[in-house]
């Protein structure tokens, strides 16, 4: 079956990553207070911000919507991810994957050697997210999420520097859609 001329697929909308500024934070806001029990206030993400050196805070937009954002501090070899939201709207559209694939490259462009992060012991798909970037678990923090009496699962990747850890890292690029992959 052939397509008329002049009718085409609208273009999936394009996710772009840029670093975190104050006037983002409206939108970020907006989703921090959706996804999490008890939300971080705008000073300490503007606190997060003010440490350039050894800092990373993204977010993620799709036109001039904030659809996520993730955070890193790094200090000399390790990096820790502080955290990553995408708005409930915009799951399943990889918008995580692309936000952690970003706080990786600027781990390793900050001198990181290893990541670690903590997450829900009941939130599979992050955990699952994460696995593919190459995070094992290596303990528990009890309960770490007390707001939701939860404990946390801390998750940690090593040799982010390798050849290894780069080709995994093209390869989950190269599998996110058109609209989300990095330039």
């Amino acid at each position: 079956m052939r397509r008329s001329l002049g009718i085409s697929e609208p273009e999936a909308p394009r996710v772009e990553v840029t670093p975190m500024r104050r006037r983002h934070l409206r939108g970020v806001m907006a989703i921090e207070r959706q996804v999490y029990t008890r939300p971080w206030s705008p000073n300490l993400f503007l606190a997060e911000m003010t440490e350039p050196n050894n800092r990373r805070y993204l977010v993620a937009r799709m036109e001039r919507d904030i659809v996520g954002y993730a955070g890193l501090i790094c200090y000399g070899e390790e990096a820790h991810v502080t955290n990553i939201a995408v708005d409930p709207t915009h799951h399943r559209h990889k918008v995580a994957t692309r936000l952690l694939y970003e706080l990786i490259v600027n781990a390793i462009e900050m001198g990181g050697q290893a990541v670690s992060l903590e997450v829900r012991v009941s939130n599979w798909g992050a955990q699952r997210l994460y696995g593919r970037f190459g995070f094992h678990p290596v303990g528990i923090r009890r309960n770490y999420y007390q707001e939701l009496n939860e404990d946390a699962l801390i998750m940690w990747t090593d040799d982010v520097r390798s050849k290894a850890y780069a080709r995994r890292l093209a390869a989950i690029a190269a599998e996110l859609p058109q609209g989300v992959r990095p330039a």
